[in-house]
């Protein structure tokens, strides 16, 4: 996927930094006008005030004026448009990155282990991708008036006076030079301010999400020190940016007044006759003197801003490498190509996509390395598996071998390195993924409830297509009758608080029963860490649902593997055992 790439701008953007340059000009005009104006007061002083002087100063005044005002207008025009279009264009940008990202993220495989936690995610998002629009709008609009301005008002002043403009020109490298060296530094601490910011962010969510477990844990302490650790990291890091920053505006601010100061003194004793050279062999009068003095603070003009936006620089680019290293370092999934606003999800399924597939797998191996929070590689090894429709299989094997990566493979949850996953001899791919995934019903290892309704969680998104007796006899079906009677218009909360562990897996089983169209059911470890009767009970759920349809199931649970017709057990080298359960128990 191409990513937006802001250092290069498209042609139809550079006028709108040019505009704000050229804006910068305009002042040439105005102290022109302004240093016309002291220069015949101080004459008509000095020389008279008879009254034709008088009446032809107060015109010359007033023209004056009136050309101050005007250039003064046309200078604000200038400085609207172009900061306008220059913030709507790195708004524009910063829309198309966060697209990206999502789209980057939509397509990421959930098992890929790199994938940054959520609240990293959002920190990424939200925060730290605002510091591209400063980067685009205020510190390359400033770039261009140090590339348009500076050097035109340069040549202004050498036109008067070739001394001043190398007064000028003598003091300005030494800015760039050392902002270069200090920016070096700073875009490093940025990034590693950015780092510190997003990694407390998301350690804060996880233990957010987690403070039940640690109040049972009683580490609620302990929890709170790391985090206010962590805080006070996070802070010596931001102060290490401003700190950084400051200097950047002291060593501009040195050298720019110091420049001034130099063609202050030159301009004075020229003027004195002590210094009667560098004005191209004539005098300055008190016109050019004053034009000049007023150019030379708009000479470090750019510059000065240049520096106040350094900062700006250093956290755009932080933030941009930031986003596009989440962009390029997740695995993908088989992604499905949108054809506009969720059309594919909205289909009805036709009678023979409705029927149980079967499965074939030829020589897969996954894109990943490992398995999320293992060691253990198993995509190096592919699997070869035939699954007929209308199966009910087990699948288990040791830790590690690869049990939830083949229902991930199935569901197309992680893209194929190597080799094929066929349902009904039919490949996934972008192009009928969706309508594929719509023929599976998923239900993983910890199921996830969003804050809302009962009814949200379970059709998540899908049209309601039962009548509320029938919804409560599904619900019944999965034994939730009672909480369909006294919670279906309460809302859960985050993870699924408000309903017992017990009550949020049968949920998550009801969400089975709601894709009644879908002839492929993958489960995973669907009956960890329940008591025996609780499991018996979410068994023999598991069985009624799986009625006439093609069932996958990743357990260790013996009951559960005993209740089902087949097995197929990994050994995590690549080979897969096939039991018959009922061939076994007949002979």
């Amino acid at each position: 996927m191409k990513s937006h790439n802001p250092r290069k701008p498209r042609a139809g953007r550079h006028w709108s930094y040019a505009l704000q340059g050229i804006a910068s000009l305009v002042w040439i005009g105005q102290a022109w006008c302004i240093a016309s104006v002291v220069s015949s007061l101080m004459l008509w002083q000095t020389e008279g005030r008879n009254a034709l002087q008088s009446q032809s100063l107060m015109h010359s005044v007033l023209l004056a004026v009136a050309m101050v005002a005007i250039l003064g207008l046309i200078r604000a025009a200038l400085e609207y448009w172009g900061t306008k279009t220059t913030y709507g264009y790195a708004r524009q940008v910063l829309t198309s990155l966060r697209q990206a990202l999502g789209d980057r993220l939509r397509m990421a495989s959930p098992l890929d282990a790199r994938r940054p936690p959520s609240g990293e995610i959002t920190s990424a998002w939200m925060e730290q991708a605002e510091a591209v629009v400063p980067w685009l709008a205020r510190y390359q609009a400033a770039q261009w008036r140090v590339m348009i301005a500076a050097p035109i008002i340069a040549i202004v002043v050498a036109w008067h006076s070739w001394i001043a403009a190398l007064l000028l020109l003598m003091a300005a490298p030494l800015i760039p030079l050392f902002m270069a060296i200090i920016g070096w530094r700073a875009q490093a601490i940025s990034e590693e301010q950015m780092q510190s910011l997003g990694s407390m962010h998301g350690h804060l969510l996880e233990r957010l999400r987690g403070l039940p477990t640690l109040r049972a844990m009683h580490a609620v302490d302990a929890t709170a020190q790391r985090l206010s650790a962590q805080g006070r990291h996070v802070a010596q890091k931001t102060m290490k940016v401003l700190r950084v920053a400051m200097l950047s505006s002291a060593v501009l601010e040195l050298f720019s007044a110091l420049g001034v100061a130099l063609v202050a003194v030159y301009i004075g004793f020229h003027l004195l006759g002590e210094l009667p050279f560098g004005a191209w062999g004539s005098q300055l009068s008190l016109h050019s003197g004053l034009f000049i003095l007023m150019l030379a603070p708009s000479f470090f003009e750019p510059l000065r801003e240049l520096s106040a936006v350094w900062h700006d620089r250093a956290n755009g680019q932080a933030a941009m490498q930031r986003l596009t290293d989440m962009l390029e370092d997740l695995a993908p999934m088989v992604h499905a190509h949108a054809t506009g606003e969720y059309p594919i999800a909205q289909q009805e399924l036709s009678e023979a996509e409705s029927t149980p597939p079967s499965v074939r797998i030829v020589n897969a191996t996954p894109q990943l390395e490992s398995a999320p929070n293992t060691l253990s590689t198993p995509a190096a090894h592919a699997l070869n598996i035939q699954i007929p429709a209308g199966a009910h299989v087990a699948i288990t094997g040791p830790s590690g071998s690869g049990k939830s990566m083949l229902l991930a493979m199935v569901a197309g949850l992680v893209a194929l390195r190597s080799g094929q996953v066929l349902l009904d001899e039919e490949a996934m791919t972008p192009e009928n993924a969706a309508q594929l995934r719509q023929r599976m019903a998923w239900m993983g290892q910890t199921p996830h409830f969003f804050t809302g309704s009962l009814q949200r969680n379970l059709y998540l998104g899908r049209h309601r297509t039962y009548l509320p007796t029938d919804e409560a006899q599904l619900l019944g079906q999965v034994g939730l009758s009672d909480v369909f009677s006294q919670q279906h218009a309460q809302r859960l909360g985050e993870g699924g608080s408000g309903i017992s562990g017990g009550e949020a897996l049968r949920l998550a089983l009801a969400r089975l029963a709601v894709a009644e169209r879908a002839g492929l059911l993958l489960l995973d470890e669907p009956t960890a860490h329940l008591d025996s009767q609780t499991a018996q009970q979410i068994i023999r759920t598991i069985k009624d649902l799986a009625k006439g349809k093609t069932l996958l199931v990743v357990t260790h649970d013996p009951a559960l593997i005993a209740a089902l017709e087949h097995t197929i057990t990994l050994d995590g080298q690549g080979g897969a055992t096939w039991q018959n359960h009922a061939v076994e128990a007949h002979a």
